[in-house]
């Protein structure tokens, strides 16, 4: 497998963290903005709401990041606007597909050479939107190429782009992306992926379905601090390279998760840790995964040295070692396919035989796997009567 850091937009803006921080806000200044269009939607109220439509004044989303400004509210009509692509400039927006997804398909277009949506603004909000087919001249394209500090992404898709979604650096930026779906997603060379975040301050994804990367990872992180939790992470058929890689390591939680490697893995690893070197932070818990291994060889956690990983009540399916280093590992317990209700469809939640049940071990509140994954994008919490079951799932 091969990584490289992509060619991101140095110099990017730093500003304060939606709900995670607090500090004045330094960075770029919206450029002026357009006059409306003549009988352009919009509600009367400041910040404004404008609609997007085939049959509206504003016919695409393009049209709204013209004349939208700081705190504004942009609504699209579900519906295909095929090659229509934009720079976002302005703070505090929130982009939301309304009544339904709207899909904004590439169709050979793309802005700046980088993305269909560059978004450059602060505190992002992008919600049902879809995004495909992004592919550029450095086969970095992306759905979402986000220059901003602050990004939140609920309910959208992401799919056969070169990246789902690209970040840039920024210490002070928070990234969330929530009961989102990412899909074959990748160049195919190994350097491009379904999600790949930057050095930013944080990364959390919970709740979101990881199918069928081309070649590269479907979580790449080089966040301070990553949060995964309570996702579904399958290859199915496709050459995928790891489920989870933190090639810096940093402070991280991987939870609740089931994690599929398929057979034509390009890496035998599920979830790789410090692989390019660790920083000063090196801190992994990995806890009540359930990983299928479906490679004939492989390794469910790979460590470098200096790690200091937990693995606690994880599943273990089909072959390979656990990790490759040292760890503090209890309560991880390998099992085979009849004690899940219907492995060939991926569902791994547990069956009253199960020898998964009742075998775990506490954990410190903090570290607890505290949601499950629920088909198709969706979260349930996580209940535990007594101990606590191994794997992703808590038995009903």
């Amino acid at each position: 497998m091969r990584t490289r850091a992509p060619a991101l937009t140095t110099g990017l803006v730093t500003g304060l963290a939606t709900g995670m921080a607090t500090g004045l806000v330094a960075g770029l200044m919206a450029a002026p903005v357009a006059a409306a269009p003549a009988g352009a939607a919009y509600d009367e109220q400041v910040p404004r709401t404008w609609r997007v439509g085939p049959e509206r004044a504003l016919t695409t989303p393009s049209a709204a990041a013209a004349v939208a400004r700081d705190g504004d509210t942009v609504l699209i009509d579900p519906g295909t606007y095929p090659g229509d692509v934009a720079t976002w400039t302005q703070d505090d927006l929130t982009l939301r597909g309304d009544g339904g997804r709207a899909h904004l398909r590439a169709a050979g277009n793309d802005v700046q050479g980088k993305a269909i949506w560059v978004i450059a603004g602060d505190r992002t909000t992008v919600d049902r939107i879809e995004l495909s087919g992004a592919a550029v001249a450095d086969r970095n394209g992306a759905g979402i190429r986000h220059e901003g500090t602050d990004l939140r992404v609920t309910r959208s898709w992401f799919h056969d782009n070169e990246n789902g979604i690209l970040t840039g650096a920024d210490p002070d930026s928070d990234v969330v992306v929530r009961s989102s779906r990412f899909s074959g997603n990748g160049h195919g060379d190994g350097y491009s992926h379904n999600l790949y975040v930057g050095a930013v301050r944080s990364l959390t994804v919970v709740g979101s379905w990881f199918a069928g990367a081309d070649t590269g990872h479907h979580v790449k992180s080089r966040a301070a601090r990553t949060t995964v939790v309570a996702n579904r992470i399958s290859d199915g058929r496709s050459t995928a390279s790891y489920s989870v890689d933190l090639p810096e390591g940093g402070r991280a939680l991987v939870a609740g998760n089931v994690v599929v490697q398929g057979p034509h893995s390009e890496n035998p690893a599920l979830v790789s840790y410090g692989a390019e070197g660790l920083g000063p932070s090196r801190t992994l818990w990995v806890v009540n995964n359930t990983f299928v291994n479906e490679r004939s060889s492989g390794t469910f956690v790979a460590l470098a040295d200096g790690s200091r990983a937990h693995l606690r009540n994880n599943l273990l399916v089909g072959p390979g070692d656990l990790t490759t280093g040292r760890t503090d590992a209890r309560a991880n317990r390998r099992v085979g396919r009849g004690g899940f209700v219907d492995p060939g469809s991926e569902d791994f939640r547990l069956r009253s035989s199960s020898p998964a049940l009742d075998r775990g071990v506490a954990l410190p509140r903090r570290w607890r796997a505290r949601w499950e994954y629920v088909a198709p994008t969706g979260l349930v919490r996580r209940s535990a009567r007594g101990r606590v079951d191994v794997g992703a799932h808590e038995r009903r």
